[in-house]
């Protein structure tokens, strides 16, 4: 099946394939990330503090230090610490000095941080089926397989 139909900011001869492939890449996350950042507004996060609660609700009750946390953000937040600031300010989050290691804060999420993930968790799932659901597991497990192949490259 072919799937090579043109959009209106493709043109002839506007660079190799390659560089199509990465426009097309970035137009597809812009749009799904509009969506997303239209739900997280609602719930006063923006993407990379939601991201981060995930992440510090995956980490557990050991919780993390900076350094992870930004390691694990999707898109790099150059400022962790100010992003940090604010999910503690509102309650979602929590900072306390390694005791083994006093150089060392521990971010762990609370349980306002937990109930709010878990508000967040249906809409969520319901926006990401309706943007790809209609690929099919099928075509979702090739896609997820070629863009870690991509990833892969670059390192």
């Amino acid at each position: 099946m072919s799937h090579s139909r043109k959009e209106p900011w493709q043109r002839k001869g506007a660079g190799s394939k390659e560089e199509e492939l990465f426009v097309n890449l970035a137009r597809t996350v812009e749009a799904l990330s509009r969506k997303t950042a239209e739900l997280l507004k609602g719930f006063e996060l923006t993407g990379a503090q939601y991201n981060t609660l995930r992440i510090l609700r995956g980490a557990g009750e050991n919780g993390l230090i900076c350094g992870e946390i930004s390691d694990r953000l999707i898109t790099k937040d150059s400022d962790i610490t100010r992003l940090l600031d604010r999910l503690e300010t509102r309650g979602l989050v929590t900072r306390e000095r390694n005791p083994n290691d006093r150089r060392h804060v521990i971010t762990k999420i609370t349980e306002s941080g937990l109930e709010l993930l878990a508000e967040i968790d249906e809409p969520m799932t319901d926006l990401h089926r309706r943007q790809l659901g209609h690929l099919g597991d099928n075509l979702i497990e090739q896609l997820n397989a070629l863009l870690i192949l991509a990833r892969s490259a670059v390192g």
